[in-house]
């Protein structure tokens, strides 16, 4: 598209990164099913594994249907690039691959979902790596958390499970004055609700299964770079600023330069970690995206339609919201996501755990699914389940306690919603 950035959100979610097939007329962007591509000749195979030349080598680094997805996510973040890969939590590791080294460490936020505190509590450290967690609301914890071997902060924009809004740009001022990165996990908000590189962001993430998707088909992830962060600017990221032995000698951010993050995502973390998003993933979530603003809009009606009626009710002991009045996040909402705080919150059930089994239980139209972002309304008691992993305290700390439960609100009809979730309450607080 030409002049792309002066077009509106709804024009960008159809048409960023895509044209007609040149050889076929499709206007639909088609699913490019092959796995390596054939060179023009000797010279230009050897141009593009040298990496000065941009095209198609193998469906493992680039394919021409994941390239339009990486396009449109890139325009709609206002990103320079992106990576996708094959899960969000695949893109978790993409994003801190480049900057990590044994003995480092992220600052992470305690609001975090449960499958994202094991990654980084337990997995990453088999790498070498280490993550503190912090109350990313507690500004004087996470400068004092940031040491000298601290490599990123990382948060989510709208915390799973809670719906809690963050804070960014005050996050982004703190890891700026440290010199490094801020990561954004936007999965819940979408960059139709939350822009968190407007905000200061360096790195966002997602797991594009989810509201990006929006109908629970594949499940895909998405590192995108901003371009905006010297990687040069200290010695703590040698992935970037260094001479690459595998590229004889090439410095990424010195010959690819707002690129580099990209550049290296591709040519070192996706050839050598292989966690490739498939060309039909990239296909049905480019079909998801071309509706997301409507379905986000409709996402946000109806969530604070139930909310409001849950907050409402003898039953429930409290609703997390962020688009609630009540909530001590409201104003945060109001300033940093005008369009709305999503479909994701969680509320307390009066009965705890025992309630809140027999209420995912008697639910007709909601899902007991490990899932969100669904145009179908979905239920989970997080703490049975995506946060079963996690210590009684880092429940409690990521909202995920015993009597409470996660709904990812749909596009289904709110008054349909409210009648189902009234009578599985009637029978689990009976």
């Amino acid at each position: 598209m030409t002049d792309a950035p002066s077009y509106g959100f709804d024009t960008l979610q159809i048409h960023a990164g895509a044209k007609p097939d040149p050889a076929t007329g499709a206007r639909q962007t088609p699913i490019y099913q092959s796995t390596a591509y054939v060179f023009r000749d000797a010279e230009h195979a050897a141009a593009l594994f040298n990496l000065q030349e941009v095209g198609f080598i193998y469906s493992r680094l680039t394919n021409p249907t994941v390239a339009v997805l990486q396009e449109r996510l890139a325009t709609l973040e206002g990103g320079v690039g992106a990576v996708c890969c094959s899960s969000g939590h695949a893109a978790q590791i993409m994003a801190l691959f480049p900057l990590m080294g044994p003995g480092c460490n992220v600052v992470a936020s305690t609001r975090l979902y449960g499958g994202t505190v094991t990654q980084f509590s337990q997995t990453i450290k088999r790498f070498g790596w280490s993550a503190k967690f912090v109350d990313t609301d507690d500004l004087d914890a996470v400068k004092a958390a940031i040491d000298e071997n601290t490599r990123a902060v990382f948060c989510e924009s709208i915390a799973n499970p809670g719906g809690y809004v963050t804070d960014i740009r005050s996050l982004a001022d703190i890891t700026n004055g440290a010199g490094i990165p801020l990561i954004v996990d936007n999965t819940s908000a979408t960059p139709y609700l939350c822009n968190p590189i407007a905000q200061g962001a360096t790195l966002v993430v997602h797991s594009t299964t989810k509201y990006l998707t929006g109908n629970g088909t594949v499940t895909g992830g998405c590192v995108i770079d901003s371009g905006k962060f010297d990687w040069s600017g200290n010695d703590k990221f040698p992935s970037l600023s260094e001479p690459e032995p595998a590229y004889h000698g090439l410095k990424f951010h010195e010959t690819f330069g707002p690129l580099a993050y990209t550049f290296h995502g591709i040519a070192i973390g996706l050839r050598d970690l292989g966690m490739t998003m498939n060309p039909q993933a990239a296909h049905y979530t480019l079909m998801g995206i071309e509706t997301l603003s409507l379905r986000m809009q409709r996402h946000c009606e109806n969530a604070r339609t139930v909310a409001e009626w849950l907050e409402n009710d003898d039953r429930i002991d409290y609703v997390t919201y962020a688009g609630l009045p009540s909530s001590p996040y409201y104003e945060r909402a109001q300033a940093c996501y005008p369009k709305g705080t999503g479909g994701l919150f969680t509320f307390a059930v009066k009965g705890g755990y025992e309630a809140c089994i027999k209420l995912v239980d008697s639910l007709e139209i909601f899902s007991h699914v490990a899932n969100l972002g669904d145009t179908r309304s979905l239920i989970i008691h997080s703490a049975s389940t995506t946060h079963r992993q996690l210590t009684p305290e880092q429940q409690e700390a990521a909202g995920a306690s015993p009597n409470v439960v996660r709904v990812s609100i749909g596009i289904e009809d709110a008054g349909d919603l409210i009648r189902d979730l009234d009578q599985a309450l009637a029978k689990a607080c009976g």
